[in-house]
């Protein structure tokens, strides 16, 4: 089968790999018919993400079933699937408490050795352990583009804004796939008013759509224009939705006292905080990696309603051949959501 492999930093490439074969009784096997390139994926692109040359790539995924272990019992060979970008074992004391994210053995899809040594989506076929809780029957009448969503960007916006109260006010920091995907969910949570702020009028003009109120990171002053439309106290919960110092640095400075910080940017270095301005502010900080698989089915519920929209975001459509071009047209920006077609 062919799939897109690391080789180096900013190189991917399109090579041919043995078709992968049962190992458990609660794998399964997915032909893939639809797969995204994330925000995630460029950390490793670009080399701060550490993972071997050669490893399979990608972590979202629509598909096929085409073969299905003995253990095997929510979906069947043949069913039209979609699945988590990683995969829990379910027993664990961690999964009992369905802190799926943080089980004791998880596996994230395409990250290499680091994370489980799990190969990647972007490829014909892919092996999925602990099938029963990792994938889902496409409902009738979803896009593959909007399903696609559920197993990662969707839900991690969704985990982003859980902490938000109906009234509440919203500052979204990074309009990429996440970040406007946060938009909708933080009107789905309740909030009166979300602020989506970034530099790409492109990515402004969407959060607009979605009811957002667009400010320029740099044409105009992120802070004066929160302090306007917050009364002067900040805005409730700020989701920093980037990955960079210097977003998690405005996100702290726009929540109000008593606020919420929701960090679902990646970080994989050291970063300085302003725990003092943290501290005298009483705010709260929530980071790390969203638990996709907890939230999975309230977020494919809401997808099937037409209560969340992710259909905007998806800009190009691309064969998985032409994976080193869509590469380089994400990391300039040029792009929101990248589907590619095996």
């Amino acid at each position: 089968m062919q799939a897109v492999a690391f080789q180096a930093p900013y190189e991917v490439a399109l090579v041919d790999k043995p078709e992968p074969e049962l190992q458990a009784p609660d794998d399964a096997i997915v032909r893939i018919t639809a797969t995204g390139v994330c925000g995630s994926d460029l950390h490793i692109f670009h080399g701060r993400v550490a993972i071997e040359p050669g490893f399979t790539i990608g972590h979202e995924y629509v598909g096929e079933v085409v073969a299905a272990g003995d253990a095997v019992t929510g979906v069947s060979v043949g069913d039209r699937v979609l699945g988590t970008f990683q995969v829990a074992c379910g027993t664990c004391w961690f999964c009992r408490r369905s802190q799926y994210h943080k089980c004791d053995s998880g596996r994230t899809f395409g990250h290499g050795k680091t994370l489980g040594s799990l190969q990647g989506t972007q490829a014909e076929l892919a092996l999925v352990p602990h099938a029963n809780l990792t994938l889902r029957k496409v409902p009738d009448g979803v896009a593959e583009d909007v399903a696609l969503f559920a197993g990662d960007v969707m839900g991690t916006a969704y985990h982003a804004t859980q902490f938000v109260r109906p009234g509440d006010s919203v500052a979204v920091l990074g309009l990429g796939p996440v970040g406007l995907s946060a938009v909708q969910t933080a009107f789905i949570a309740g909030a009166a008013n979300v602020i989506a702020i970034d530099s790409v009028e492109a990515r402004l003009d969407v959060a607009r759509q979605f009811g957002a109120t667009p400010v320029h990171l740099t044409e105009q002053n992120p802070r004066d224009e929160v302090r306007a439309l917050t009364g002067g106290r900040g805005v409730d919960v700020a989701v920093e939705a980037v990955g960079d110092p210097r977003a998690l640095e405005s996100a702290i400075r726009l929540a109000a006292k008593t606020g919420v910080v929701s960090v679902v940017g990646v970080y994989a270095e050291r970063c300085e905080v302003h725990m003092g301005l943290v501290w005298i502010k009483s705010l709260e900080m929530q980071t790390g990696q969203a638990n996709v698989i907890g939230h999975l089915d309230s977020v494919l519920a809401l997808l099937e309603a037409g209560r969340l929209d992710p259909s905007p975001l998806v800009t190009h459509h691309m064969a998985l051949a032409d994976a080193p071009e869509a590469y380089a047209l994400y990391d300039k920006r040029e792009a929101l959501k990248i589907v590619l077609t095996p």
